[in-house]
């Protein structure tokens, strides 16, 4: 964890606001459950640029989670604390301890021991990074004898590839720049991450090229610490709006990012 928390303002965002729509009632066992300390404290990941990055200048957070977590703030009546965090394994060991209200990351089994999870409100498109002279050329044909595949550990997709690889050798590594560094220096075939972020890495590795299509997509949730059923069942209600509303899918616009969709509606 970061060792200074960003305090935000629920002013600042007037202009991403849900414009309407039926929203669970705050009720005293919601404000008890999200803001027990008379403010919203949210944990962020910013390893996930496109949830939330942070201006080198000004400082100013900026991202999906963060345009939620002011909504949400809003609608509460209570001003918005990031809990900021460069790993999403950190993050979700800190659930039981009580340093955060609500967090941002992909929904997973190994997860639920610890934590209650919204549904999705956008997927980010997960795929491989491989050698320009690599003769795999889909994500489905990485899969085989061989290869060995790099991912951070604990990221949403490694833990995905963990449970779901069957012939190839998933190498975990303690971040994502070590998992990188296995690929640039031939210790793996393969490195395993969300789309944007390997377009950006291979301009890093001259003539390395993403697989076409995807592994998986990265269903990015709303998660509070197992027993907070009052503030998981009105955090629900705020995903499903947010998707409706469109809030979602300006929040991804403004990222610029490729391979990001809102998630569709809970079933």
């Amino acid at each position: 964890m970061k060792g200074t928390d960003d305090l935000v303002t629920t002013g600042l965002v007037g202009a991403i606001l849900l414009a309407s729509g039926a929203m669970a009632d705050v009720t005293p066992a919601v404000r008890v459950d999200l803001a027990p300390t008379g403010k919203l404290r949210a944990a962020i990941n910013y390893g996930n640029f496109i949830l939330a990055t942070k201006d080198k200048a000004t400082g100013e957070s900026r991202g999906v989670a963060v345009d939620l977590m002011q909504e949400i703030g809003k609608r509460l009546g209570v001003p918005v604390e990031i809990v900021a965090y460069d790993s999403v394994a950190v993050m979700g060991d800190a659930a039981p301890s009580g340093v955060w209200d609500m967090a941002f990351l992909g929904s997973d089994p190994a997860r639920e021991k610890l934590m209650s999870f919204t549904a999705a409100y956008l997927e980010i498109d997960a795929t491989y990074l491989v050698p320009g002279a690599s003769p795999l050329r889909t994500a489905a044909e990485v899969d085989r004898e061989g290869v060995r595949v790099a991912a951070p550990a604990r990221a949403n997709y490694e833990l995905y590839l963990s449970r779901h690889l069957k012939r190839a050798q998933l190498v975990s590594t303690p971040g994502a720049d070590a998992a990188f560094e296995l690929l640039a220096t031939g210790k793996v075939e393969a490195l395993a991450g969300l789309t944007q972020g390997l377009l950006g890495l291979a301009r890093k590795l001259p003539g390395s090229r993403l697989v076409e299509g995807r592994f998986m997509g990265v269903q990015q949730s709303l998660a509070v610490p197992k027993g907070k059923d009052a503030g998981l069942h009105y955090l629900r209600s705020v995903v499903e709006e947010a998707k409706k509303s469109g809030l979602v899918a300006r929040a991804i616009a403004r990222t610029g990012a490729t391979g990001v969709s809102v998630a569709p509606p809970a079933k």
